[in-house]
């Protein structure tokens, strides 16, 4: 299946349950390897204010065309206690540790390795 990205963005997020997790603010793409390394993940917060973003791996949702949202396979818990970066402060291309850590907490390999 392929999707651009313009479709991705502002994507509603749901857990294996259906509920509203958030949504997706952004993909960030690897230019060197042609694949997205991560999703942005908008969670908590109320009317935009006081949201988290995540860099979430790609690979820990399923696409639900159906209903055209995007499920992540997470338990609500382990994202409330997940690394997080606020709206003005995202993951930088040299900070490979932050997202490698990233990754190793929802349980993926990097796919940048």
């Amino acid at each position: 299946m392929l999707l651009s990205s313009s479709s991705i963005e502002g994507t509603n997020v749901v857990n294996r349950e259906g509920k509203d997790i958030g949504n997706i603010q952004d993909l960030m793409i690897n230019t060197g390897r042609g694949n997205v390394s991560y999703a942005v993940l908008s969670f908590g917060g109320f009317l935009g204010m006081g949201d988290k973003y995540f860099a979430i791996p790609f690979e820990a949702f399923t696409v639900d065309t159906k209903n055209e949202r995007l499920i992540l396979n997470v338990e609500k818990e382990k994202l409330e206690n997940a690394p997080g970066f606020d709206k003005d402060n995202w993951p930088t291309n040299a900070n490979h540790d932050y997202l490698t850590k990233t990754y190793q907490y929802y349980g993926y390999e990097p796919n940048w390795n």
